[in-house]
């Protein structure tokens, strides 16, 4: 049975505002559902190498963090992905690109994207749906053309 997780990247994502973090940030939920391989958090940062093929057969291997820094005397608490950048780069994604993460048994990973579709779509009903930043959308409405 496959699972998949997508992921609409975000500025930071991928690296458009300049900002140091690395990686994706992997929200609790997605965590919980076990998808990534499980983190021992006993252990100060542990980390697991995901290996995982892309859209054209490229072998990718990215890390799987859980930033526990907390636990030990820091202030982060959280699990990322990193080593994606060069995933990134090498398809140009940008912001409102999605990254498709699929998982067809317990370590075998996919790993996949889909360009933003453009911010107007036109429905043949002619419904028009505007997508704004942050996954806001408008629809239709006559203030937009």
């Amino acid at each position: 049975m496959k699972s998949t997780i997508e992921k609409v990247l975000s500025p930071n994502d991928t690296g458009e505002t300049g900002g140091h973090q690395s990686g994706l940030c992997i929200p609790w939920d997605v965590v919980k559902t076990g998808f990534f391989p499980h983190l021992d958090p006993s252990l100060k940062n542990p980390r697991s190498v995901v290996d995982l093929r892309g859209p054209d057969g490229e072998e990718w291997a990215f890390n799987y963090i859980y930033y526990i820094n907390a636990s030990f005397g820091g202030t982060r608490n959280e699990y990322r992905l990193t080593r994606i950048t060069k995933f990134l780069r090498r398809h140009a994604l940008r912001t409102g690109d999605t990254v498709i993460f699929t998982q067809s048994s317990a370590r075998a990973y996919e790993v996949s994207f889909r360009r933003q579709s453009a911010p107007l779509v036109v429905h043949a009903d002619g419904t028009k749906i505007l997508r704004l930043t942050g996954n806001w959308v408008v629809i239709d409405t006559d203030e937009f053309a």
